[in-house]
């Protein structure tokens, strides 16, 4: 990984096919965010929390419950493997890298294309924080307080 801190891009995933390997506690949180951004994620996970099955009963997501395979990477445009199983994470990784596939490996920065950033955000007013893989809390704060701060306008 570089020393250099990451650059922000902002793209519209509205038509982009993005899939989720997982529904566990860090991957709810990234499907929750996705969620507002798409309307066409796709979960995939043997288990998932309630709140991953909520999502999937209102709608708002396409919830398949099995273990992942290759197959499940066809089209895809986004890949975010948040497993809690490290040798399925890597593999989602491998694939993904054999088919140019730009993939986000949450156990691992040093395996994905890009970081899940701390999202703020307020009606079409979206920031992103990122504090480059390496001070996870540090980006948490820094996100809670301009969610406070777009609260005020």
């Amino acid at each position: 990984m570089s020393d250099y801190p990451s650059f922000p891009v902002f793209i519209n995933l509205s038509e982009k096919k993005l899939v989720v390997f997982g529904a566990g506690k860090i991957a709810r949180r990234r499907i929750t965010v996705l969620s507002r951004f798409t309307p066409a994620l796709i979960v995939v996970a043997p288990e998932c929390l309630p709140e991953v099955e909520a999502l999937a009963a209102e709608g708002k997501i396409r919830l398949l419950k099995k273990a992942y395979e290759e197959e499940d990477l066809e089209g895809a445009d986004i890949v975010f493997a948040a497993t809690n199983r490290h040798d399925v994470n890597q593999k989602i990784h491998d694939d993904c890298r054999k088919r140019g596939i730009t993939v986000n490996v949450s156990t691992d920065r040093t395996m994905s294309d890009f970081y899940f950033p701390g999202i703020a955000q307020k009606g079409n007013i979206v920031v992103g924080v990122t504090a480059s893989g390496k001070d996870h809390e540090g980006a948490r704060r820094v996100s809670e307080q301009i969610r406070e701060l777009l609260e005020k306008m």
